[in-house]
């Protein structure tokens, strides 16, 4: 997809020297510098649904079975 965007000249200089420190062409400079940005928001956002889940239900084990996890466990000296 071809997207024309405006930048500040400072950063345009800036991701003209990274694109040919790496090696890589701009486009793709800028094809991971938003993907990376957008992983970001995207974590955010698992994290917050993740939140909002355990939020709702009790995550606590059972007693019964957290005692036959713990009677299950080896016992070991640390």
């Amino acid at each position: 997809m071809k997207v024309a965007v405006s930048i500040p000249d400072d950063i345009f200089e800036d991701a003209e020297y990274l694109a040919r420190k790496l090696g890589k062409p701009r486009s793709q400079l800028y094809a991971d510098a938003i993907a990376e940005y957008v992983g970001v928001y995207r974590s955010d956002t698992i994290t917050e649904r993740l939140n909002a889940v355990y939020q709702k239900d009790d995550s606590k084990l059972d007693a019964a079975l957290e005692s036959a996890q713990f009677q299950t466990l080896e016992i070991e000296d640390w």
